[in-house]
């Protein structure tokens, strides 16, 4: 049999492809515990913010995935955008179903008419950015502590803003770019009517945000516990909000740390509390009762005296 002209020519020219596909950032690493963004396509051997006492490493172990793996994945991850009932200018943003921290970000509608995102989220795919651009876009990002990094930089990157963090917390970012602002003062004004406020707690830079003289929109330092939910009457004794270290490992702040987060906000007006999560607020009279809450905390750690205990608004 005679071998046609150019056929081993084209059985070469023919060799499947084994060529890896180029690496983009949605290969970069994400923590499957706490789901932040590492900047290196080599992970580290554990995630530092999950191997620290305030956090934890399952028993199952360390284990990563990345954000294209969350959009491939068979467990059709999305994020649902919910604008809040509480006013209409607040939007929650968060994965289903969950994944790692399972948190909400927020976007905060401005008087200037821009868009302020409060904390953030891993998952984030096409639909969610052309949902996000219909509601005006993002002009800056800001987020409340270091469990909450997430893909900080991925959003910036998408909507083209700066996303702020605390200073004092720099050791723990695992993704940082040009669009990552450090800021070291005790506070960050984003618009006329949105600022973030170092109260220090949880971390060293965690802050709470404020918004339009009567939201505070807080995560860890100050969180919202069940019995705080709905308008009705409370037992004396009964605490709306908790103030903690470590939230899975349930170590609380001690006194001097809640006496300081309270000083961080004593001046700042607000009647509603927004926690991390999608229907956790706290209404009316939420200042009183953070201080009331406050309170509770100390006594039940056993002290008659103390700072916190003389406090009144």
């Amino acid at each position: 049999m005679t071998t046609p002209p150019g056929f081993i020519h084209t059985l070469l020219s023919t060799k499947p492809n084994t060529k890896k596909p180029s690496m983009a950032s949605i290969d970069l690493p994400v923590c499957a515990t706490c789901g932040v963004q590492f900047g290196t396509f080599t992970p580290p051997k554990t995630c530092p913010i999950c191997d620290d006492p305030r956090q934890y490493v399952p028993v199952s172990g360390q284990s990563w995935t990345t954000l294209r793996k969350l959009r491939e994945s068979d467990n059709k991850y999305k994020n649902e955008i919910r604008q809040n009932p509480e006013d209409p200018d607040l939007y929650s943003i968060f994965t289903v179903p969950q994944f790692a921290i399972g948190q909400r970000a927020m976007l905060v509608k401005t008087k200037q008419g821009k868009n302020v995102l409060w904390d953030c989220i891993t998952f984030i795919d096409e639909d969610t950015i052309e949902r996000v651009r219909a509601l005006g876009g993002i002009s800056a990002i800001v987020i409340s502590h270091p469990h909450f990094y997430s893909s900080h930089v991925e959003w910036a990157n998408i909507f083209k803003c700066a996303v702020y963090l605390a200073a004092p917390d720099k050791e723990w970012i695992m993704r940082s770019e040009p669009t990552v602002q450090h800021f070291f003062d005790k506070t960050l004004k984003l618009a006329d009517d949105v600022e973030a406020v170092q109260v220090g707690g949880h971390f060293p830079g965690s802050l709470v945000l404020a918004w339009k003289d009567t939201h505070l929109l807080v995560a860890d330092s100050i969180a919202v516990v069940l019995s705080g939910l709905g308008e009705r009457e409370r037992l004396p004794g009964t605490t709306s909000f908790t103030f903690m270290w470590s939230y899975p490992n349930m170590i609380p702040l001690d006194a001097d740390a809640i006496l300081n987060i309270w000083i961080a906000i004593k001046d700042i007006e607000f009647d509603k509390v927004h926690s991390g999560w999608w229907g956790r607020v706290v209404y009316p009279d939420a200042k009183k009762r953070v201080l009331e809450s406050a309170k509770i905390l100390v006594r039940a750690m056993g002290y008659t005296k103390h700072s916190v205990l003389d406090l009144s608004i």
